[in-house]
Formats: C-alpha cells, sequence, structure tokens
C-alpha cells in the first residue's frame, strides 16, 4: 500500500514538473536576425526595421537582432532606408518542440499555459529583407545558422499557411485532449 502511494505521488510529481515544459525550455522572447539587402543581392545597412505581433513592438537597424516576443500569431517586419524601398516581410510562426512535449508528457494543461505565453511558438531565427519586396519566410524552412530567403507573398500562399497552422493546432489540441482523458482514467 505505501508503494503504491509513492508511486501516485511520484507519478504526479512527474506530470507537474513536465507541464509547461516550453516554458521551462524556451523563454517567452526569441531573437531574429534580421539582414536588409538590394534586389541585387548588395547588402543595404542601417534600414530601420520594425516587427509587430499582437504582443507588442519591436525596432532595429539591419544588420541587427530583433528580441521579439513569441506568438503564434505571425511576425510582421518592415525596412524601410530613404532611397530605398520599402521592404516587407511576413514572418511564420510554427510550434516548436516544447508544445508537442506537454501533449505527450504533460496532458493539456502544459499545451494551454505554453500557447497563451507564447512560448510554445518560435519564428525562424535569421531573414534576409529584401527591399521592395513582400515575401514570407516560414519557419518551418528554418535552418538553424543559415539565413532564410522568403518567397513571394501571395494572398493564396498566406492563407494555405494559416489554414495549415490551424490544423496542426486543431490535431494537436485534440491529442491533448485525448491524453489528459486518458491520463485521468487511469488514475
Amino acid at each position: 500500500m505505501q508503494n503504491a502511494r509513492q508511486l501516485i505521488i511520484f507519478a504526479l510529481t512527474m506530470q507537474t514538473l513536465l507541464t509547461g515544459c516550453a516554458s521551462i525550455t524556451k523563454d517567452s522572447n526569441q531573437p531574429v536576425k534580421v539582414e536588409t539587402y538590394s534586389k541585387n543581392n548588395v547588402a543595404i545597412n542601417g534600414a530601420k526595421c520594425s516587427a509587430k505581433n499582437e504582443r507588442g513592438e519591436w525596432i532595429a537597424t539591419s544588420p541587427g537582432n530583433l528580441v521579439v516576443h513569441r506568438s503564434g500569431e505571425n511576425l510582421s517586419v518592415i525596412c524601410e532606408k530613404e532611397g530605398e524601398e520599402t521592404g516587407i516581410a511576413t514572418v511564420v510562426s510554427r510550434a516548436n518542440g516544447g508544445m508537442f512535449g506537454n501533449i505527450l508528457f504533460g496532458g493539456g494543461i502544459g499545451a494551454i499555459i505554453d500557447h497563451n505565453k507564447g512560448t510554445a511558438y518560435s519564428y525562424p531565427d535569421w531573414i534576409r529583407v529584401i527591399m521592395g519586396e513582400n515575401l514570407v519566410y516560414d519557419r518551418k524552412r528554418n535552418k538553424e545558422n543559415e539565413v532564410m530567403l522568403g518567397n513571394a507573398a501571395s494572398p493564396e500562399e498566406l492563407k494555405k499557411i494559416e489554414e495549415e497552422k490551424i490544423a496542426l493546432e486543431k490535431a494537436a489540441a485534440k491529442k491533448a485532449v485525448e491524453t489528459a482523458a486518458k491520463n485521468s482514467s487511469t488514475q
């Protein structure tokens, strides 16, 4: 009887520790390195780049780092410099490994916490904004320590990306509910 009680306490402690996994492993802020180039592939230094999502707005001079608040929402980046056309970037956020760790190990509570705090998501870590262009930078193509080049931003492409993100989040939420139900029925 004593061993069973200790096992239950240990299991509940582990579940508590593992929920909020991305909150533990990921900071709510993320640096996004931004560089600006001309359409002719020439570096343009000194452009003022502002990034914005529903959690705030951040400014840096290129090349530089924008330290943004993580979010499930895309990041809008606008780079401007006198004598240059404006460069526009839509930086697509994706769920990171911490979100899936929550679903597998911690159940739905940790996933909800990390979703609300933004720690469940990440942006590409290095983008090249092309002045005079409107491009999309999707985190699913991110390679660590490599600059990401954007793709043309058509409304259809952006809609497709958003639909894919929603489908993945719905599948993750469904899995979290199933896991939580399974965990509660075995306790």
